[in-house]
């Protein structure tokens, strides 16, 4: 049996850092989105992914991949969007085996409403405690992180 790689005093911080802004991120934005929004942050990211695409469209498994979640746990969201009128969910014209999902125009004027303080809250909490270089380190840190846990570059795949 070999040896651990132990952290060293350096590495522990920063770990510790890392897994601190990891916890306490995601809660922010999800407090600041249902307070402003009414939406769950994972509510927000999938109709902010959708948004992002040409036709405002996206297959699941598409969306799936771009939001790091199984089919069934965005199964269970989309359907509670569709309640709210903010999306539609249909078979592919090109392919009938493939769901597609739409913004609908209230889904569309729902993001567009809701993004002005998703961006406050993000640039807040994240970007004006940083400089412009730190901003492009931290960019250089998480592209590296991602090299690993996301190597297909799925969540980050442009439209």
């Amino acid at each position: 049996m070999t040896e651990p790689r132990w952290l060293t005093d350096d590495e522990r911080e920063a770990w510790l850092r890392l897994m601190a802004v990891t916890m306490l991120l995601p809660g922010r934005l999800e407090t600041q989105l249902k307070r402003d929004a009414g939406l769950s942050h994972f509510e927000y990211y999938v109709l902010a992914m959708i948004s992002e695409s040409t036709d405002r469209s996206l297959a699941l498994s598409e969306l799936a991949a771009r939001t790091n979640s199984s089919l069934s746990r965005l199964s269970h969201v989309i359907a509670r969007l569709e309640v709210q009128g903010l999306l539609t969910r249909c078979a592919s014209p090109s392919d009938g085996r493939t769901s597609i999902a739409q913004l609908t125009e209230a889904g569309w004027a729902k993001v567009v409403a809701s993004a002005p303080g998703h961006v406050e809250e993000v640039r807040s909490v994240v970007f004006d405690s940083l400089t412009p270089g730190q901003v492009g380190q931290l960019s250089e840190i998480c592209g590296s992180l991602l090299g690993t846990l996301d190597p297909d570059h799925r969540l980050l795949r442009p439209s």
